[in-house]
């Protein structure tokens, strides 16, 4: 204690504790304090005294004393009579009368409530009532059942504890910057996150980082009943071109580690809880560090093996699994049943729906689609004159538009409007669906104007038969081919979604809404996370290890990029992407064009580039990062893919909270700080030239 022998610290605190009054911890500390500077430790003996620093006024209880005999959230009324020993931090109390107290205990399993009276010649009630909430306490007590009329459908809320008494084990500060108790003045989250060890204490985020700890729980238990070895790959990685923009120090993703253990041969089936850090922007679905549930799976099929009756679709959706790696997808799918079955209560679907990118950009203008609710969008297209068509398709264009129904009743109708000046900016037009609403677009269209339409009563009456009178229509164009991950409409299709929320007009069902996306583009260029890596090159949609679909792999070595689709699939729930994985290339060969001849500049460059001898491909350094992968699959790595779960972005949906930061025991900022531990802080010039590293400028 502060630098002294136990000796010396006790010949300091004897007559204070001897003073110590024994009525309300039943415990006599002076017999403690006795044995310590009886005791055999060596002692301070060539200190003098009179340097000696008296130690800083203990606020906390540093002796012994009992043992709990139970959790706060674990006596029922089987339990009644039964004296018992609880531990935990006293909420505030409240008064009944002079002689009666009412005090909740909690702890992280529950709240019990404390019944305290005063008696002649004990001190219990008026002692406790001074000591700061938030502060922990042990009490011993009985176990009394509750009336009928004051009992709660809650753990330990059919009984109470008769205080005989307490132990103040240490105080808390009477001004603390957060109350935890108080659900009605919650602080803002800056504050919060400078003292997440007090947030913490609310329910609402203890609970949240228990069910983590259930789910994480349940996820091992799933994938080790498939078969899979959980198996920790390195955390520090040097830095390599194959995905998002990343930390130079840290690295980390078991990407390439996970795929050279299958290749290995040593385990079929690999799973990891892993840690990864990306140099990502702060999103409230992104944190630059985060847990994945990681697998990988040796053997697993490059082609569809959905049979005809899984094809037909149900609800709209369909079944069918048209690329491999129909392995990781079941075990996925039986996973999150279980987690969802033990978790929530809810029993989901055998299959989950499949949709293509393709189809998923269709309708609803966004790779990670929310079908929660309707409002998909249409291909307008043939509604306009064959002129018109033959026009988009030498533009490699089309038409879309969403209709927002204008009767009573349609969560859309007040959203949309709400929003228009959004749309308009964006190039989106509006059209009202009345004889008068047509001609008047058809007049004044910018995006008619360049297609060269004129008005005329074919049109007109097309696009009133089509989707009836009174509604409006949102319209633009864009590439006949989808690129990225939404379009204007999706895009605004979720803002008008959001609105009608935050109006009231929409409430989502709570059932959940899965669905796998695949198909995806094996290559683009309109990946803006992914420009640092690209330098104007075509970037893989997923990573450069996934592999096409067999269909298209002609075309690939036959330079038509843009029509390659890969065997990449991505799980969505609610509209958010929570997993994404790809059956892998194990083909060395096939990976080393993919290296060589794909990953390229822009075709403006190429001549440029032939003309001075330059690799139209990865650098020798970019390529150099990936040499150990190479030879690995030389080496007769057997076909293998596998995925990886956003293990914070689950759980915030099944905790029910918009930020994954509630679901994170320590987060980070959106700015990616550590308020409470102010990190990350510079390192000193000590510490630098341990590493050979020196600040610019010095």
């Amino acid at each position: 204690m502060y630098g002294f022998s136990p000796a010396a610290t006790a010949r300091i605190l004897l007559p204070v504790i001897r003073r110590t009054t024994l009525r309300r911890t039943g415990t006599n500390l002076s017999i403690a304090a006795r044995s310590i500077a009886n005791s055999s430790f060596h002692r301070d003996e060539g200190v003098s005294r009179s340097s000696v620093t008296p130690p800083l006024p203990s606020r906390a209880h540093n002796a012994p004393y009992p043992t709990r005999t139970h959790n706060c959230g674990a006596l029922r009324l089987e339990d009644a009579g039964s004296k018992v020993v609880l531990a935990g931090w006293l909420c505030p109390g409240r008064k009944a009368g002079k002689k009666l107290a009412f005090f909740p205990l909690k702890d992280a399993n529950g709240i019990t409530q404390l019944v305290v009276q005063a008696r002649d010649n004990d001190s219990t009630l008026a002692d406790i009532w001074e000591v700061p909430s938030e502060s922990t306490v042990l009490i011993e007590g009985v176990v009394n059942a509750r009336p009928q009329s004051q009992r709660r459908p809650v753990p330990a809320g059919d009984i109470e504890v008769q205080v005989t008494s307490f132990t103040l084990l240490n105080r808390a500060d009477t001004e603390l910057p957060i109350i935890p108790t108080d659900v009605f003045n919650v602080p803002n989250e800056e504050l919060r996150l400078r003292y997440r060890y007090l947030d913490l204490r609310r329910a609402a985020l203890s609970d949240n980082i228990r069910k983590r700890s259930q789910v994480s729980h349940i996820a091992r238990t799933g994938l080790h009943e498939h078969g899979f070895d959980e198996v920790e790959t390195p955390m520090l990685l040097k830095s390599s071109p194959e995905g998002a923009r990343e930390f130079l120090v840290p690295t980390r993703s078991p990407q390439q580690p996970k795929q050279l253990l299958i290749a290995s041969g040593a385990v079929d089936r690999y799973y990891q809880l892993a840690r990864c850090f990306r140099d990502e922007d702060g999103r409230k679905d992104r944190q630059p560090e985060f847990t994945q549930i990681d697998l990988e799976m040796a053997w697993v099929s490059w082609g569809p093996p959905t049979p005809v009756s899984d094809s037909i679709p149900v609800d709209g959706f369909s079944r069918e699994w048209r690329i491999g790696g129909t392995e990781v997808k079941d075990v996925i799918e039986a996973l999150i049943r279980k987690i969802w079955h033990q978790v929530e209560g809810v029993t989901l679907p055998t299959l989950f729906p499949v949709m293509t990118y393709a189809e998923a950009m269709a309708r609803y203008g966004s790779d990670k689609p929310d079908t929660r609710f309707g409002l998909e969008i249409q291909d307008v297209t043939k509604i306009f004159p064959e002129a018109v068509q033959a026009e988009l398709l030498r533009r490699g264009e089309l038409l879309e538009a969403l209709v927002v129904k204008r009767e009573e009743g349609s969560p859309f109708r007040v959203a949309a409007d709400e929003i228009r000046q959004d749309m308009v900016e964006e190039g989106i037009e509006q059209m009202d669906l009345t004889r008068g609403g047509v001609a008047d677009w058809m007049a004044n269209s910018a995006l008619l104007r360049e297609l060269g339409v004129i008005h005329d009563n074919v049109t007109s009456n097309a696009l009133l038969s089509a989707f009836g009178e009174g509604h409006r229509l949102w319209l633009t164009s864009r590439k006949r081919t989808a690129e990225g991950g939404s379009t204007p409409l999706g895009r605004h299709r979720l803002n008008v979604s959001a609105v009608a929320q935050q109006l009231g007009h929409l409430k989502f069902s709570p059932e959940p809404r899965f669905l796998w996306v695949t198909e995806f583009p094996l290559f683009t260029r309109a990946d803006s996370d992914k420009d640092f890596l690209a330098h104007g090159r075509w970037s893989s949609s997923h990573h450069p290890f996934t592999a096409p679909m067999w269909e298209d792999i002609e075309k690939m070595y036959d330079g038509r990029i843009n029509e390659v689709r890969g065997q990449h699939y991505d799980l969505v729930l609610n509209g958010v992407e929570i997993g994404g994985g790809s059956v892998r290339v194990h083909d060395a060969s096939m990976q080393e064009y993919i290296f060589s001849k794909v990953l390229q500049p822009l075709q403006r460059l190429r001549l440029l580039i032939t003309m001075l001898a330059l690799l139209p491909q990865l650098t020798d350094d970019e390529k150099a990062c990936f040499n150990h992968l190479l030879h690995a699959l030389r080496c007769g790595a057997p076909p293998h893919g596998g995925i990886a779960i956003g293990f914070d972005r689950l759980m915030a949906i099944l905790c029910k909270t918009e930020s994954i930061r509630d679901v994170i025991a320590f987060p980070k900022t959106s700015a990616g700080t550590d308020l409470l531990f102010n990190s990350p802080a510079p390192a000193s010039a000590d510490v630098l030239q341990q590493y050979n590293i020196r600040p610019v400028g010095n």
